[in-house]
Parts: structure tokens; sequence; C-alpha cells
């Protein structure tokens, strides 16, 4: 069989399409449908099939843009109760697609409504595991509580996938391929592997979830220390289960404007250099000039699904592509228009004298932005406050202002948006990035 892995590296997604005499299965698809359809062509196929694991937290999905593209059958467990046109694929459920055979395997735990994709050709097994099995994980089972209109406790949970890990593999062969809809960064996880796919004898003997242990510490591991839960995971899963907008219609109607200015929820993707130098006053600095840094992960950790914003962008010729990377996680709904800046009336960001720092620590407030899982495993600064970015619009009120603040994270990239965060709400004080100096006192 053909399989044909896609990544996305800032929300570190896979998603695949599976080709066999001329038909095109296309499985957990991300927002924007150009490449499966580039894919189906350079193999004369016709995308016949779209398959969704489960109603994803971290991505919006195309599956139902490639439906009305393709009139190709979209495919889920009726568990999901989903809102668009769909086929039931449940276990039991089978689709032929020209010699393989593609059967759907209920593994609840990641959300009650996971399924597992068995495709088989001959005595080829290939497993596409959605957010069930990682490579040296599994799916964290603590989602529902606070993402969808579907909410499932996180202990049923996490005894489901353990039902899941230890029952419903069994049968299935140890040189089966496993496809995961997930690699290392995620935040659908914690702890897993950078190798992008694995073997199911491979994962019985490495990944933790296999190995023989009662349901209590199974349970107890994977419900330990996973990791916060962005704004956006809710609404990423409501919007899957509904189908979102055409991708191209829905950023077409985004205005955009060059040389002006804005009020009220700014969002500045420049990197920090350039912010400092001048930035409007009020904007959060989430830098995305890079295409694997985290944008989209902290626009929707640090901005509300209901939050109206607007997005400052460096060139013109960025504009296509920082809305893709919005819409990558629904948000583009939300987004007011794009612009760039005037270089007049602007906000400067205090330079810090890090000799200073370093020889008076006690004469500044530390504030540690690091996520709260981070920090329990050690802090830089014994006495730093803690203040996870995810939270920070919320709490940084708290942060006292009698002497002046260093906001630090673990490499300078987080800090960036916390301090730009801290200066924001704390709008007198003096705030300080400490960036990648940070180094310095690991």
């Amino acid at each position: 069989m053909t399989i044909k892995q896609f990544e996305y590296k800032p929300l570190a997604h896979f998603s695949y399409a599976i080709v066999s005499d001329g038909e095109m299965a296309v499985i957990d698809p991300e927002r924007n449908p150009e490449q499966y359809y580039a894919f189906a062509k350079a193999n004369n196929a016709k995308i016949v099939a779209v398959i969704e694991t489960h109603p994803h937290a971290d991505f919006v999905s195309s599956h139902l843009e490639i439906y009305n593209h393709t009139n190709a059958t979209i495919y889920n467990s009726e568990k999901l109760g989903a809102d668009y046109p769909h086929h039931s694929f449940d276990s039991g459920d089978q689709i032929q697609l020209g010699a393989i055979t593609l059967k759907a395997l209920n593994t609840p735990g990641h959300s009650p409504d996971s399924i597992t994709i068995i495709a088989t050709d001959g005595k080829d097994t290939a497993l596409f595991t959605g957010d069930t099995l990682f490579i040296g994980d599994v799916g964290r089972p603590d989602l529902r509580e606070k993402a969808g209109n579907m909410r499932a406790k996180r202990e049923e949970l996490a005894e489901m996938m353990y039902e899941s890990i230890t029952t419903k593999f069994t049968d299935l062969p140890d040189d089966a391929l496993v496809y995961p809809a997930h690699g290392a960064g995620s935040l659908c996880g914690k702890n897993l592997s950078d190798a992008a796919s694995s073997t199911l004898g491979n994962e019985r003997n490495d990944n933790w979830a296999f190995k023989k242990q009662s349901k209590e510490a199974f349970m107890e591991t994977i419900l330990d220390g996973q990791p916060f839960i962005p704004h956006y995971f809710g609404f990423d899963v409501d919007t899957n289960k509904t189908g979102a907008a055409h991708l191209k219609s829905s950023i077409d109607l985004i205005p955009f404007t060059e040389n002006t200015t804005a009020e009220g929820l700014i969002i500045d993707m420049r990197d920090e250099v350039t912010f400092k130098k001048g930035h409007l006053k009020g904007s959060i600095n989430i830098q995305a000039v890079s295409e694997t840094s985290k944008f989209e992960t902290w626009l929707g950790s640090i901005v509300k699904p209901e939050d109206q914003f607007t997005l400052v962008i460096d060139h013109k010729e960025n504009k296509e592509a920082l809305l893709h990377r919005i819409a990558k996680i629904g948000y583009e709904k939300q987004l007011k228009q794009v612009i760039t800046l005037l270089d007049q009336e602007m906000k400067r960001t205090a330079k810090l004298d890090l000799e200073d720092f370093k020889n008076n620590p006690d004469n500044y407030t530390i504030v540690d932005i690091r996520n709260q899982s981070e920090i329990n495993n050690g802090k830089f600064f014994e006495n730093a406050l803690e203040h996870p970015l995810n939270e920070l619009r919320e709490t940084a009120n708290q942060i006292p202002t009698n002497k002046p603040i260093v906001v630090h994270c673990a490499g300078g990239y987080r800090s960036a948006a916390g301090s730009s965060i801290v200066q924001n709400v704390l709008k007198d004080a003096l705030v300080y990035d400490l960036s990648e100096a940070v180094s310095q006192f690991q």
C-alpha cells in the first residue's frame, strides 16, 4: 500500500493519505486541504474517503471542505455525534479502498469517540492510531472535562485507555506499522517520541503503557503531570464536530491595512528585537518569525476563543502565511483585522541591566512563566513567583509592583509574550524580559 505522512511541525501534527488502485483516503487532515489534492493528482487517484479518528482539540480539520470539494465520504465513530454528513465507522465496520481493507477499532481513552484504523493489504498491516497510541506514549485523558460539549471525567477516560491498550491491540501483529496523529511537542500527550512512526512490536517493548501493571498504576501514571490545556482546545473540538468553514473564503474576509494603528487586544507577531524597539500600546508579542515556532499554540493559549483581536505583521508579503497559521486553530473568525504599523507613537520596552540583575537579584521581582510541570521540576530562581504563561493574562494583576519586574521562561521565546502581557496589565510597572539570557542562570 502507498502511505504518505504529512507533518505540520508547529502543532506536531501528522495527517495521512493512503492510495490503492486509483483511490485515496485522507486521515485526520489539517485545515488546508491543498496538499492532499496535490498528492491525489500526482498519484492519479480520486479522494473517496476522509476519516476522522476523533474530533481534534489542537487543530481544525478540513474534512468538511474536502467533502464539499470532492464528494468523498466522511467516516468517523458514531459516538462522536458529528453535525456534518458522515458514515459511522466503528468496530466491525470496514471500507474497501482498492486492494486495501480499512477496518475500524473503537479505542476510547483520549476521548470517548476515538478510533484506530487498521489498514491491511495482503500480509501488510498499518495502524492509524490518532491520539490513542503515540510513539512512546498514549493520548492524555483529561481534555474532555474542559473541551467540547461531550464531557467525560478524566478518571473514566483513563480507565478506558487502560482497557484499550490492554485489550484492543492484542490480536494485531508485531510488524504492524504505527502511525499516530502527533509527535513530540504536541500537548495531546506528555512524553511523545521524536519518531514519526514505529511498529506495534516496538511499542509493546518500549512504550510504558504496554508494560505489565495494574489498572491503578496505569491510571496514576497517565493522569500525573499532563501539560496545561490551552483555551482553544474546547473551541476546536466543537468546530471539528460541526465542520470548519471553507479556508480561503474565511481568510479572504479579513481586512488588511498598511501603516496604521489599532486599539484593543493586539497580537504582534514580529521578532522580539523589533517589537521592543517600537510597538502599539497594549500589544502582546507572540512571535511567528520561523516556520516551526509555536505561534498557534501560544495564540490559542493566551487569546480566548471569544476574544476579538488585531494582528500586527512585519511585511505585507507575510499576510497570507500568517492568516493560514491563525486558521490552523480556527481563530480567523475572531481576527478583526491585519495591519502593518506606522513608525510613530510607538511604545518601547526597557532593557534590563543584566549585570545589576546578576549582582542584585533581590532588588527585582522575578516572575517564572514556564508551564507548571516545568516549574515543578525545579526553579532557576528560588524566590521567583509562579505565573504560567497560559494563565498570565488572568493572574498578572497579582504581581507586586514595588520593585522592577523580570520575566523569564526556559529559553526566551515565551518571555517575550509574558513580559508584554505583564506590561499591558501593570501599565505603570517597570517590566523587563530576561529573554535568552536565562541560559546564564540554568
